[in-house]
């Protein structure tokens, strides 16, 4: 097991330049022919967050502090497992070509995807930085702690998109159905409402059965809050992030060997 471990993360550190130069080429045509350029990841959080400020301030807004930044900052998390997972799922048909020509590991396509996404959420963090300066945010050592729920989502979206992928090479149908599971995935999620308008039930179950909702409850408790009073969020979010991490690879491994048959 040990030496099964140690020869694929040296598989993977002999093609990290591989996947970098993948992650650099996304990004670049991303901004292709824009004036702009990375500026882009910073306007556009931005930008949403003001046209759903004022399309649903005035429903949801009044018993949410601050709602600008509890809007934002579920709306960059939610964007990023949106984004990794519907890129991640169609990497290996996207790159048929040159699996067919030469031996790369294929989750580097895959995962090259998800870091491309993971980048542009990062850049987004200054939009999130932004308003919550211009909002008055008092400055606390929790802001830190935000790594910690942004590192469970990305684990989370890893195993999400390597499952994605695999099972996307051989029914193709996942992708149109995928737009329409993360289209109620919002909804289901307290992005621009407060979760207290849900019923007693349904509040009950969401931190245990929304795993989205696990990680954008802490970054709004750290920013919002200053405190780490649902640390048990943190706990089953880890866990959950690491379950659906170890399907994920699973999954990709068994079905790897199959893909140049239908790709």
């Amino acid at each position: 097991m040990g030496q099964k471990l140690k020869k694929r993360l040296q598989i993977f550190f002999r093609y990290k330049d591989l996947m970098m130069l993948l992650v650099e080429r996304d990004i670049k045509l991303r901004y292709r022919r824009s004036v702009l350029g990375w500026v882009w990841s910073v306007l556009n959080p931005l930008l949403d967050m003001l046209v759903k400020v004022i399309v649903f301030s005035y429903f949801f807004s009044r018993n949410i502090p601050n709602y600008p930044v509890y809007l934002i900052s579920g709306q960059l998390m939610y964007q990023f497992m949106r984004e990794s997972s519907t890129q991640a799922l169609r990497s290996i048909p996207d790159n048929a070509a040159m699996l067919k020509k030469i031996y790369v590991p294929k989750y580097i396509f895959t995962l090259s995807k998800i870091n491309s996404a993971f980048v542009n959420l990062l850049y987004s963090l200054v939009a999130l930085l932004l308003v919550m300066l211009f909002t008055h945010v008092k400055f606390t050592f929790w802001w830190f702690m935000i790594v910690i729920p942004i590192a469970e989502l990305y684990v989370f979206c890893v195993g999400l998109g390597l499952l994605l992928a695999a099972g996307n090479v051989f029914f193709r149908d996942i992708g149109n159905i995928w737009g329409v599971v993360t289209l109620a995935w919002m909804y289901l999620t307290p992005i621009f409402y407060d979760v207290d308008i849900l019923s007693p039930r349904v509040r009950l179950w969401m931190p245990r059965l929304n795993p989205l909702y696990m990680y954008i409850r802490q970054i709004r408790d750290f920013i919002l809050l200053g405190s780490w009073e649902r640390y048990m969020l943190t706990i089953r979010g880890g866990y959950v992030a690491l379950l659906m991490l170890g399907l994920g690879l699973f999954v990709f491994a068994k079905t790897k060997d199959k893909f140049i048959l239908y790709i």
